[in-house]
């Protein structure tokens, strides 16, 4: 017979697993105290980093059923989720979960469930990537430079390139300058007509 284990997180030490357990309980899921694995800590950790998980992991055997109230207990996005459930699938383990009507994710219907919603989050991530996109052209199209700040500015330049002509060395010019060798020669190489 297949062991039941629910696992329990929360965000924050301030917030309860109780609302979790109790509606693990509503499901008709009756799982020993023992058999419970609850953690507080945050959303924004992969599942295979959070010590509460991996010692759940360590006690779940093959054919063992996992419990979760939400998708977001078992990873941080849609990505880390799918690799979790995989992961799971592949130590024979079923995975129920609740807001998904209790539908076991390693079934044909779960597997769809996670094929729709791994497209969903590719599709937000390909929509942030051309936002992201679209946000650097407009603003360099506005004049906003990207990158760190050149180390010297557009008169030191000037005078860079100006001792660079009268023959002093890049050594020295890097030690006036307080600066490294690399950059005395970048500023030569980028401005090669004042040299």
């Amino acid at each position: 017979m297949s062991r039941v284990f629910a696992y329990c997180r929360v965000s924050t030490l301030e917030q309860t697993i109780e609302n979790q357990r109790q509606e693990i309980q509503a499901a008709g899921f009756h799982i020993e105290k023992r058999r419970i694995m609850e953690e507080s800590i945050s959303g924004s950790v992969a599942a295979n980093e959070r010590p509460g998980f991996s010692r759940l992991l360590d006690r779940l055997e093959p054919g063992d059923v996992l419990v979760v109230t939400k998708l977001d207990r078992l990873g941080r996005n849609a990505m880390d989720i799918r690799k979790t459930v995989e992961h799971l699938e592949q130590l024979g383990i079923r995975i129920h979960c609740l807001a998904l009507g209790g539908v076991d994710l390693t079934s044909s219907a779960g597997k769809m469930t996670m094929q729709v919603i791994s497209a969903v989050a590719e599709f937000e991530k390909d929509l942030l990537i051309e936002r992201t996109h679209a946000g650097i052209a407009r603003a360099r199209a506005e004049g906003k430079r990207f990158g760190r700040p050149p180390s010297l500015n557009r008169e030191q330049q000037q005078e860079v390139c100006l001792r660079i002509k009268n023959g002093e060395s890049i050594s020295a010019i890097a030690r006036m300058f307080n600066t490294t060798r690399q950059t005395i020669m970048r500023v030569r190489a980028t401005n090669v007509n004042s040299v």
